[in-house]
């Protein structure tokens, strides 16, 4: 196996430990891992490592973190079509999932959705909405939207000239606030997760 494909490896397996464990492990540690005899081939996996810009030294230089590199995930070359199936072909570029769905991350808040009353949109319970606050919001967009001091995320309608928050499942009713309805910021993204 080639140097290259062979320090994907042990990236692939840095990035595991980190998922578990939310820190680079020490050059003991990494010796563990990939089954090196000594710190001289962990330090110099790092090293290269750094110079593709996947992990860096803290400001006082005092520990390994990951660089924005480090969260890139392969995005395949072909899109995979949800009708017919087609031949499967290896080959992926970088893909920051941040970069895809992060615009504005000042602005941008990640909020749990909890029950069902979007299901009909896509929307389930234990999603995560990607939301982002301060974008002018039009009639089509869902909204976190404050109604009578209660967040609620919903499509946003209009109805003779007002505003009003339209469920997508018909055990709920339209909301039709009878006051000033605030935006809390539109719906940008969602993320799920199918398996634990």
């Amino acid at each position: 196996m080639a140097e290259y494909d062979k320090d994907r490896d042990y990236l692939g397996r840095l990035q595991d430990y980190y998922a578990e464990s939310r820190r680079i492990p020490s050059l003991q540690r990494i010796c563990e891992l990939m089954g090196f005899a000594s710190k001289t081939a962990a330090r110099k996996l790092l090293l290269r490592l750094e110079g593709e810009r996947f992990v860096e030294r803290t400001p006082d230089d005092d520990a390994w973190i990951p660089a924005q590199r480090f969260f890139e995930r392969a995005l395949a070359d072909h899109a995979v079509p949800a009708g017919m199936p087609v031949s499967a072909e290896n080959g992926a570029e970088p893909f920051m999932v941040d970069d895809y769905i992060v615009q504005k991350p000042s602005r941008t808040v990640m909020i749990p959705v909890k029950g069902d009353s979007m299901i009909n949109a896509g929307i389930h319970s234990g999603d995560i909405a990607v939301v982002e606050r301060g974008t002018g919001a039009s009639k089509g967009d869902f909204v976190v939207a404050i109604v009578d001091n209660e967040f609620t995320l919903k499509e946003l309608g209009i109805e003779r000239g007002k505003f009003i928050l339209i469920p997508h499942n018909p055990a709920y009713p339209v909301i039709r606030p009878q006051g000033e309805l605030e935006i809390f910021g539109v719906m940008v993204g969602l993320v799920r997760r199918y398996t634990h």
